[in-house]
């Protein structure tokens, strides 16, 4: 499994202060359940979480809601990293967060002077970036499996390897799964009931055991 880059990798605690500080960054704290960003609106801002979870959800013009991505700590999100319209999409908070806000802009010209952490802080950024377009691939795979039974066991599958075990436990609840899987959640509990009962898993208060 591909290692979670660090933002501030290689950079000390007092270059991280004086680099934000540089960068004339803004860090705000959310609470659970509170929109970090509603079409952020500035394709040069870039949000760092610094703490916390929080998730990347669409919204439908029917009201229909997808969660797109689940960020934690060191995650970043902008809408340059976007090829869909910003505005049906919202990054929620999904426990207390802190987030700090740079502008890509200023950074790019802190690494035309001789400044030696801003260059570092551009590595870091993009490192994290490849990674995204891993994890985005994988969601791709997921949702192009035909079947919501397909869609449970490849999903079960990514988690396992994550975890590095058969058992993990299920982050997400149910209605957020379906919601992630893109599937009707009665639907999906049927089919998580019929994989239970054809023994492909086990599920014990959301922990799940691949038995296969």
């Amino acid at each position: 499994m591909l290692e979670k880059q660090k933002i501030y990798e290689n950079i000390g605690e007092k270059d991280i202060k004086k680099i934000l500080h540089t960068l004339q960054s803004t860090t705000l704290l959310y609470k659970n359940n509170q929109s970090i960003a509603y079409s952020i609106g500035n394709r040069n801002i870039i949000g760092i979480i610094e703490e916390g979870n929080a998730n990347l959800i669409r919204f439908d013009f029917d009201g229909k809601r997808t969660i797109i991505e689940e960020m934690s700590k060191d995650d970043i999100f902008s809408d340059m990293f976007l090829s869909t319209d910003s505005s049906e999409l919202s990054v929620v908070a999904t426990t207390n967060c802190k987030v700090t806000f740079i502008e890509y802009n200023e950074l790019i010209k802190e690494c035309t002077t001789n400044n030696k952490i801003a260059p570092i802080l551009l590595n870091n950024l993009i490192q994290v970036m490849s990674r995204k377009l891993i994890k985005r691939n994988e969601r791709i795979e997921l949702l192009t499996r035909r079947s919501i039974r397909d869609k449970l066991l490849h999903y079960f599958e990514l988690e396992g390897k994550k975890a590095n075990s058969k058992t993990f436990n299920l982050n997400y609840s149910y209605t957020d799964l379906a919601d992630y899987l893109s599937v009707d959640r009665s639907a999906m509990m049927r089919e998580l009931k019929n994989l239970k009962d054809d023994k492909l898993i086990q599920d014990i208060n959301k922990k799940i055991t691949i038995l296969y």
